[in-house]
């Protein structure tokens, strides 16, 4: 009876205690997503960067600048003028014009001036007449003049060469104006492109925050619980800092911008054209066609199997003499002035002739021609499989923009109609931020389709080694009035 009694008892206290915990672990759970513990998740105004107090402010002295506005023609100018790549390609100019003078110089007449003393003692005649014979032999100047008539092609021969090797530094020079070009106008595309991120970072804060204060009047309702404003909160404080990233890429792309153009100190600016799409027609078989005939390294291609060449010839006549006049008239003898001489007359000068030396540099000349023909080769191979792959590209990123922008189209739809629901109480706040997310994304793929597409253009063009015609049109972007803008530009 007693143990009876006693398990009674048991069994009421434990009934008792499970029905405190579940009393206490439903308060729990009618409380959860109502409270926060400030402790563990601070709001994002607590968090947010703080001056420091001080009681003298800072003043920022100097004048007020003016931001101004810069195009692709306004950097492309700024490249060609100030970019060190173009000035040292232009010295090489300048220093290969020397060469060619220096080669002509040889059909031009040597002077050369003389003065000196002299004591000779001849041991010959010393020794047959038994005594020391000294002479004092005294110059007080002689002045020879010599010209060289004919060397049988030999400085014509150097004259070629040094005139071909200008050639190619002009054609080099091209090439380096080609690839500053490409590298401004994809840096260029890439800083429009980060200007463009940085309007839908904005954007999105702007939404964040409209999704915020929604979420918040909810809560205040009694409708929603603080879980969804908590959802809010991070979703801003996540929109803001991608704003922030958004504005550092811009100063990022700002710096490469200068330094392609020559400019690493230039001021803050802004970009006067937005990132548009700008079609080009042009087939594959054309691009090639175009390459031929402007593609800096097809033309230096052939200079260099030329002057290869002309470097055969110029070892061949390693054999061939000199035809020169000379003159030289002294004043001089046992005094300064004593006496005066002169002579004059025309030579014919054979080199001296090591036969193997001369048979091994022709051997080597005739080497390295059949390299150049072969390099030659090979570059155009290259040539005609970068503009293949250049051209694919274009069509590959040209295919991609109406795509992007119909996902655009799509992912606004589809946001507009979850924030609608989410308005009057319909939707959740996990459906509308993956709608917002999508939504983001959708914004960002389409203006890097255009960056890449616009990017894949620069790259063709390089590779053609001209510019193509202009003809921008900008897309119609969704709620918005239809724009189109129609130019062309020969270039």
């Amino acid at each position: 009876m007693n143990k009876l009694k006693f398990l009674t008892v048991l069994v009421l206290i434990l009934l008792l205690f499970n029905q405190t915990a579940e009393a206490a672990l439903f308060g729990k759970s009618q409380a959860l997503g109502n409270e926060i513990q400030k402790e563990e998740y601070p709001d994002s105004i607590d968090v947010e960067p703080k001056l420091e107090e001080s009681s003298e402010k800072v003043v920022i002295k100097g004048g007020v600048q003016e931001t101004m506005d810069v195009s692709l023609e306004d950097c492309l100018r700024y490249a060609l003028g100030n970019n060190p790549r173009i000035q040292a390609a232009m010295q090489d100019i300048f220093a290969s014009d020397a060469r060619i003078k220096q080669a002509w110089s040889a059909y031009f007449p040597q002077f050369s001036w003389q003065t000196g003393y002299t004591k000779i003692k001849q041991l010959q005649l010393s020794d047959a007449l038994g005594q020391n014979l000294i002479f004092n032999y005294y110059v007080l100047g002689q002045i020879t003049a010599s010209q060289m008539l004919y060397d049988f092609g030999v400085t014509q021969n150097q004259v070629t060469i040094q005139k071909l090797a200008n050639k190619g530094y002009k054609i080099a020079l091209t090439g380096t104006v080609n690839d500053i070009v490409c590298e401004v106008k994809k840096a260029y595309y890439n800083l429009q492109y980060a200007f463009e991120a940085k309007k839908v970072a904005e954007e999105m804060v702007q939404r964040y925050e409209a999704f915020y204060n929604q979420a918040k009047a909810f809560y205040m309702a009694g409708t929603s619980p603080k879980v969804d404003v908590t959802i809010a909160e991070v979703n801003l404080s996540n929109a803001k800092l991608m704003l922030i990233q958004a504005e550092n890429a811009i100063e990022i792309a700002m710096a490469k911008l200068n330094n392609t153009m020559g400019l690493p100190y230039a001021n803050r600016y802004n970009i006067s054209e937005n990132l548009k799409y700008n079609p080009c027609n042009i087939t594959l078989d054309e691009a090639i066609g175009v390459a031929r005939e402007s593609r800096p390294e097809f033309q230096l291609a052939e200079v260099k199997v030329e002057e290869a060449r002309q470097n055969v010839k110029l070892v061949k006549k390693s054999y061939f003499p000199k035809l020169t006049v000379e003159g030289q008239y002294q004043v001089g003898g046992k005094t300064f002035v004593s006496n005066y001489g002169y002579n004059y007359g025309g030579y014919l000068n054979f080199p001296t002739v090591n036969g193997m030396l001369i048979r091994n540099q022709i051997k080597e000349a005739k080497a390295f021609y059949s390299k150049e023909q072969a390099t030659a080769i090979n570059t155009k191979n290259n040539i005609y499989y970068e503009i293949q792959q250049a051209f694919f590209n274009l069509v590959e990123r040209k295919s991609s923009i109406p795509v992007a922008f119909l996902g655009l189209k799509q992912a606004k739809e589809n946001y507009e109609l979850s924030y609608g629901r989410y308005k009057v109480g319909v939707g959740n706040p996990v459906e509308l931020k993956e709608a917002q997310v999508q939504y983001q994304d959708a914004m960002l793929k389409y203006y890097n389709s255009l960056y890449q597409f616009n990017a894949a253009r620069a790259e063709l063009e390089k590779y053609i080694g001209k510019n193509l015609s202009n003809d921008e049109v900008e897309l119609e972007m969704p709620d918005s009035k239809k724009k189109k803008r129609g130019s062309k530009k020969n270039s």
